[in-house]
């Protein structure tokens, strides 16, 4: 059982984490591995039991979702966070992708594709539905779109493969480069498109056609 993915619940509203965990229970390889109400408690229980991936509702009283994922990225934890919500305005949307979310689902999302959803952002992908690209592809329209081009055709390439999930060690091996190398590509492409993280460049990258 040491494999399984372990997930976290954060949503106010109680029968919400009671259908979550009922289903991802079932998973083989998921392991619910506590709750929160609200946005200090899930990024308190998020500190306290370390989970792989957690799941954020965006609206809830007091601290919501997207401060919460703030202060998850200032505490430097290492869950990945996907967000299962309701609201669909890009005010919405593009704000809590900034904030560190590694995907983005609404709550009528296909059970079997929730789980799914969580297997893909475990293994390091970003994951949209249609709609939320569309609201980010919106949203970048005339905003500054155009760094790409200050790319170099081998800082392309590692932020191709950044999107599809490699770590250093894995894109060094497929270009046939040393890990400094990479290491260094990354702060380049980091530099260049105003980004501050490897999931913030996944999300460029699907946003602008480079993921595949």
């Amino acid at each position: 059982m040491a494999d399984r993915i372990r997930v976290l619940l954060v949503d106010d509203h109680q029968v919400v984490r009671r259908g979550l965990r009922t289903f991802l229970e079932i998973q083989d390889d998921i392991e619910v591995v506590g709750e929160a109400a609200d946005g200090d408690e899930g990024v308190a229980r998020a500190e306290e039991l370390r989970p792989d991936i957690v799941l954020m509702d965006v609206k809830m009283p007091g601290t919501d979702g997207i401060e919460a994922l703030r202060e998850l990225r200032r505490l430097e934890n290492p869950a990945r966070v996907l967000v299962v919500t309701s609201f669909t305005e890009q005010r919405t949307v593009v704000p809590a992708l900034r904030a560190g979310a590694a995907g983005y689902v609404y709550k009528d999302v296909d059970p079997d594709a929730l789980a799914g959803a969580i297997r893909s952002i475990h293994a390091g992908h970003v994951l949209l539905q249609p709609e939320v690209a569309g609201a980010l592809l919106s949203d970048e329209a005339g905003t500054g779109a155009g760094r790409g081009t200050s790319l170099t055709d081998r800082e392309r390439e590692v932020l191709e493969l950044i999107a599809d999930g490699r770590s250093n060690r894995e894109i060094a091996r497929a270009l046939v480069l040393s890990e400094k190398t990479v290491k260094t590509h990354v702060s380049n492409i980091l530099m260049k498109l105003g980004l501050a993280d490897r999931t913030q460049a996944a999300l460029w990258a699907v946003r602008h056609g480079l993921a595949n």
